[in-house]
């Protein structure tokens, strides 16, 4: 008897795909993606599809009817604060648990991270970066700044080069997530067709509805011990309303600096109208007047970008 007759009958003749299921832990990090995300129904569809698909070929490689690891780099489009940095980080936990990365860590980056500004800056930077990422999951967000072909002295274009590479290499020893605007990355693709040919699994992340956003703000605050009163509640849900139709809204980010604002407002609130001590609730209460005063109610522009703002611009919401 030959010993890869001897591995061919220690092979099993059928899975339990319910048990493996429970046994991976991936019922967790779904069960911890529904907990941890509001809405996103699309996306976790998606996650959940994934899995199964990971699952079934786990199975048929015990079975000896593949061999291959599938290719798992993908790809997430929408726009700012729809929670593409957490599901990656979730579908981080989901690879470990089913072996297809060692480590199961994420390493987000951006252009900067990658690409030098002068001849042979580049190699070592993204060279460094993918040492960083290896048995685990590389989260390229904005990926599309990589390629700028207006600027003939960039140095973007060697980046790729090196990335397509390891994709296709190393790709049983990671997955590479590119993320960013759903037009901006199909205008990638078209000019990157290496990109597109390696990226398996594109996932669409769509905008979270008002009433999403209100239960996400809510989430938000009962996470630092802070609540609406009823009249703040419903000023939020009209701040949320009229947010959106206002420039650079970058939904939950959009959110949550909001809430930095309103808890700034309500500390200055205190301080200026305490006059004498104050009890738990109304340290943790954020009131409507707290909200109210948002320019964003008097109709201003946001007048700059979510999370990379000077004071001023700050202000404005």
């Amino acid at each position: 008897m030959t010993d890869e007759t001897t591995i061919q009958d220690a092979r099993p003749t059928s899975v339990d795909l319910a048990a493996a299921f429970e046994e991976s832990g991936v019922r967790d990090v779904l069960r911890e993606l529904d907990e941890t995300l509001i809405g996103l129904e699309p996306v976790k569809s998606r996650i959940r599809e994934t899995a199964a698909l990971l699952l079934v070929d786990k199975a048929r490689r015990q079975m000896g009817l593949a061999t291959e690891t599938p290719t798992l780099h993908m790809s997430f489009t929408g726009n700012p604060g729809t929670g593409k940095t957490t599901v990656a980080l979730k579908m981080a936990d989901l690879l470990h648990r089913l072996g297809y990365v060692r480590k199961g860590h994420l390493v987000t980056v951006t252009r900067d991270d990658l690409v030098g500004q002068y001849i042979g800056h580049t190699a070592p930077k993204t060279k460094e970066v993918l040492k960083k990422a290896m048995g685990g999951v590389l989260f390229i967000d904005e990926a599309y700044y990589l390629y700028r072909p207006e600027n003939e002295r960039d140095y973007g274009q060697e980046a790729i080069e090196i990335l397509l590479q390891v994709m296709e290499n190393n790709r049983d020893d990671l997955v590479v997530i590119l993320a960013g605007y759903a037009d901006r990355m199909d205008r990638f693709f078209a000019s990157n067709p290496g990109f597109r040919s390696r990226i398996a699994h594109h996932i669409e992340f769509p905008d979270y509805s008002d009433p999403e956003l209100l239960h996400i703000s809510e989430r938000m605050l009962a996470r630092q011990n802070y609540r609406f009163d009823e009249a703040a509640r419903q000023a939020m849900a009209q701040y949320i309303a009229a947010r959106r139709g206002q420039s650079h809204f970058a939904n939950a980010r959009s959110i949550r600096n909001a809430l930095d604002r309103a808890r700034l407002r309500q500390a200055n609130r205190l301080f200026n109208e305490a006059r004498g001590p104050v009890d738990a609730d109304t340290l943790s209460t954020i009131t409507e007047p707290d909200l109210r005063a948002s320019r964003v109610f008097r109709g201003g522009l946001d007048a700059g970008l979510d999370g990379n703002r000077t004071t001023g611009q700050q202000a404005a919401e």
